[in-house]
């Protein structure tokens, strides 16, 4: 089964092309990735996906919802975590926490942002102004915010970004078990490392145009040098 389902995409800005005529599928209970260089329209495709802004043209659904008839309700189902961490100033990382709760409607709110505070390892910093946050502990924040009403689908723009690699490790660990549990983890990065690690299949892009589609390939590094290089 499909849970997203991109046909024909294409983002313009101005002059600029972003994602030419893109298309593929991701399948409910897989990690896929979106991998490219930068400016490669990675980013371009998430906000589409999760209803932030429309493409120019071509069709994408996500959970079976036309992205551009139901922004709201796909933003309401799903995780994300943006590729620049901005929780608000003016609230402590647990006051955001329960801010997201209560929007969300979570039940046994204590329980679950208390179990995302040890779990990535920031209870000491729970009542620290998210200004005064690490970039590290902002990550880790924007994470936790994510996956607190424990989403079917969650977008990750560049997961690992600030982490250590001791927390790199725990949290690539966690969105193997996301689909194990037959969650959906689509995750975008430009670190072949990453891609090659966490995810089950994955596209490649390069200045919007799709490269490739399909199931993560042995000697990934070699296959996206030689893919890229080929589409200049």
């Amino acid at each position: 089964m499909s849970i997203i389902s991109v046909n024909e995409l294409t983002k313009e800005y101005g002059p600029v092309l972003a994602l030419n005529n893109v298309s593929f599928n991701v399948k409910e209970g897989e990690v896929f990735g979106i991998l490219g260089p930068n400016g490669s329209g990675k980013t371009t495709m998430i906000k589409i996906l999760t209803g932030q802004i429309k493409p120019t043209s071509g069709h994408a659904r996500v959970l079976d919802y036309d992205v551009k008839k139901s922004s709201i309700t796909i933003r309401k189902h799903v995780g994300i975590i943006p590729e620049q961490e901005t929780p608000p100033s003016f609230l402590t990382a647990e006051e955001y926490l329960y801010f997201i709760a209560k929007v969300r409607k979570i039940k046994d709110i204590e329980f679950k942002i208390g179990w995302w505070m040890d779990y990535l390892e920031f209870r000491n910093q729970k009542d620290l102004l998210c200004k005064d946050l690490s970039r590290g502990t902002r990550q880790k924040l924007m994470i936790a915010q994510a996956f607190l009403h424990e989403p079917k689908l969650a977008f990750i723009d560049e997961p690992l970004i600030n982490l250590d690699p001791i927390m790199q490790d725990k949290v690539k660990k966690f969105i193997k078990s996301e689909a194990k549990k037959g969650n959906t983890i689509f995750v975008s990065t430009h670190v072949l490392d990453i891609a090659e690690d966490i995810c089950d299949s994955l596209a490649i892009i390069n200045h919007g145009n799709l490269l490739y589609a399909g199931k993560v390939k042995k000697n990934l590094e070699k296959f996206f040098i030689k893919s890229v290089k080929g589409s200049k």
